[in-house]
């Protein structure tokens, strides 16, 4: 059975004393038992310290991105070995501000997804439409091709560490929200996309979380929907208090 995830996506924010500070706030103000499981993800240099300020909590600490070699001449990467050796072992791949700005590409996500799996790390996966994509009405055929190309090559067995996170890219950081009827089409297609592949069990047991301007004040309408498991949060997640009521919006 799937489970409802909201995970803090914290980009480029926070430094140590103020990672310490929201930890120190999310665990004062989080009920003892959520109705969803909690993940958040700071920056690289926070890891060690979050894990450790967090691992007598339920809550999941993620990485926002790893390499997809296990050593070598990569300056400045970090591979999935270096992440779990500070008890990190869940990670997201794909961000649209990863493939935007770092010119990730479907073929490459595809080898991460493959060392994140050897290494039996949990993938956050992402995926999601450009506004001239959506108007052109290429959104399906689109989010398809991201998930074929990176992740239909894998095993059935594989998808039980696979977490899927569409984040339409038009509302990331913009204040513009898909509709709850925008998000429910669209999860259903991807349910529906990963069912024709790898089955119906397969498809009814990934959680699919929705990434897009989330906030307190429509997360609950949003999670309502049969298809979407949670939310992929980013600026909202730099606030306990606003983390902390989407994740009680289940």
């Amino acid at each position: 059975m799937r489970k409802n995830i909201v995970a803090g996506n914290w980009k480029m924010n926070n430094d140590l004393a103020e990672t310490q500070e929201l930890i120190s706030d999310l665990k004062k103000q989080m009920v003892k038992e959520p109705n969803a499981t909690v993940m958040v993800a700071p920056t690289f240099t926070n890891l060690y310290e979050a894990f450790q300020s967090l691992k007598d909590t339920p809550v999941v600490v993620a990485a926002q991105n790893m390499h997809q070699n296990a050593s070598g001449a990569y300056t400045g990467e970090i591979s999935a070995n270096m992440l779990k050796s500070v008890g990190v072992e869940t990670v997201i791949l794909g961000h649209s501000e990863r493939r935007a700005y770092f010119n990730e590409t479907n073929e490459l996500l595809a080898e991460k997804v493959d060392a994140a799996l050897e290494n039996n790390m949990t993938i956050i996966f992402c995926f999601g439409e450009e506004l001239e994509d959506r108007k052109a009405e290429k959104h399906f055929d689109l989010v398809a091709s991201q998930l074929k190309e990176s992740l239909y090559h894998l095993p059935k067995e594989s998808w039980k560490n696979i977490i899927l996170a569409y984040e339409p890219v038009w509302a990331i950081g913009t204040g513009e929200t898909a509709s709850p009827e925008q998000a429910q089409e669209m999860h259903a297609f991807v349910r529906k996309n990963v069912a024709d592949k790898f089955g119906e069990e397969v498809a009814e047991d990934v959680s699919i979380l929705y990434g897009g301007s989330v906030k307190p004040a429509n997360a609950k309408e949003i999670f309502a929907n049969k298809d979407v498991d949670g939310g992929l949060i980013g600026g909202a997640s730099l606030k306990a208090a606003d983390f902390l009521e989407i994740v009680n919006a289940f």
